[in-house]
């Protein structure tokens, strides 16, 4: 068993590898990340004026389906990942307060490894589509955070504090 103080994309010699997932049983996994982008005042009543509808397209809409292609591509992405057969990715946005956008993403599969990745990946992909779609109003925008929330599933289980 891996010494839980040690990196497990490491071998003996600090080379990158794959975590070798072949002796562990499947379990159901789920995994909750969230971006934060920040939007400046005027950019946020532009967006509601036009019911986030911008000249792109549909905000939330285009951003939902950016994110979901980018969670089933996360093993493309990240040398280390495995390619998960995603059961289910679906994401949450919504506006918080008066200057920010939450973007919620959930993974979940029956496998052998976590989707905290495609999870996270998920939620970023969003918050970077939404940041493209917006850029012509401002650079003023910024994406505060990307963060596991909770995982379920596997070894052990996780909640963000």
């Amino acid at each position: 068993m891996a010494n839980p103080n040690t990196f497990t994309h490491l071998d003996e010699n600090n080379r990158p590898q794959m975590v070798n997932v072949g002796g562990k049983i499947p379990t159901h996994r789920v995994a909750i990340a969230r971006a934060i982008l920040y939007l400046p005042a005027e950019v946020m009543a532009e967006l509601r004026g036009n019911q986030f509808n911008t000249k792109k397209g549909s905000l939330f809409q285009t951003a939902i389906l950016a994110g979901v292609m980018a969670a089933k591509k996360t093993a493309d992405l990240i040398p280390l990942c495995h390619g998960l057969p995603l059961e289910n990715c679906s994401l949450d946005i919504r506006v918080y307060g008066e200057d920010e956008i939450w973007i919620d993403c959930t993974a979940s599969v029956t496998g052998k490894t976590g989707v905290e990745m495609e999870a996270l990946t998920g939620a970023s992909i969003a918050a970077l589509t939404l940041y493209d779609m917006c850029k012509a109003l401002s650079r003023d925008l910024v994406i505060r955070e990307i963060r596991l929330l909770s995982k379920t599933g596997g070894k052990s289980d996780f909640t963000a504090k």
